[in-house]
């Protein structure tokens, strides 16, 4: 019996729209990969440049061309004003990133420190570590960044206060509680210091992968797709 293949019109427009929705979808991960990708290299290149001097322009700072770059800067910790970031684990283990205003010298600018990790007190959630904080003026070096990440928060968030546990930063929250000219970004500190902190940041992470990933699924399925209606129309041929 001859083998033909027929077209039967249904299956055939069923299959061009998945196929176009397999093909448009998958392109669109992949533009969106190719797009962290360009960020991702941003990044390398910015961190991979010298340290620039922070001063007290740091408030006229562009945050969008300056954010991984490494800076050194001087001035005082304003330690009444050290504050918890709450649910930041390291290994496995439950802790805060501390967070404490640095007065930038020579300028009435101060910009926020995320200096480090420490463990919490499991037994007793309200407690917060004693830490010591250098006294007078020292030179920090970091890494610029624009915020401190966001965590999922239920119910309206108090006002900063000094001390105080938080799920997230609101850095023009922060400054208006504390009555200080803050400029617009964080330092993650780098180097060290004997505080006790854990400086080991997370690598930040873009999904790359994660859209490269999308992108195979979605044009396997338009493959897919398109081989079942050429498999079925052979075998409905045949009849």
């Amino acid at each position: 019996m001859p083998i033909r293949f027929r077209i039967r019109w249904i299956p055939l427009v069923a299959t061009l729209i998945v196929a176009a929705i397999g093909v448009s979808l998958g392109q669109w991960q992949t533009r969106r990969g190719d797009e962290k990708q360009a960020i991702q290299d941003k990044m390398a290149e910015r961190q991979a440049a010298p340290a620039m001097a922070l001063a007290g322009n740091a408030q006229q700072l562009d945050v969008g061309q300056s954010e991984y770059r490494h800076v050194r800067v001087k001035g005082e910790f304003i330690f009444s004003w050290t504050s918890y970031l709450d649910n930041r684990p390291y290994n496995g283990a439950p802790g805060f990133y501390v967070l404490t205003p640095f007065k930038i010298a020579d300028s009435d600018t101060s910009v926020l420190v995320e200096r480090g990790w420490t463990p919490r007190d499991v037994g007793d959630r309200t407690k917060v570590p004693v830490l010591p904080t250098p006294a007078g003026v020292v030179e920090i070096e970091g890494v610029i960044r624009r915020d401190a990440g966001h965590l999922l928060q239920l119910g309206t968030a108090e006002a900063p206060k000094p001390g105080a546990i938080m799920q997230n930063l609101d850095l023009p929250a922060y400054a208006a509680a504390s009555n200080l000219k803050l400029a617009p970004f964080l330092i993650e500190q780098g180097g060290e210091m004997k505080d006790g902190l854990v400086r080991d940041w997370p690598a930040p992470s873009l999904g790359i992968e994660r859209h490269r990933g999308y992108a195979v699924q979605w044009y396997a399925l338009a493959l897919m797709a398109v081989i079942f209606f050429v498999v079925t129309g052979f075998r409905s041929g045949k009849k």
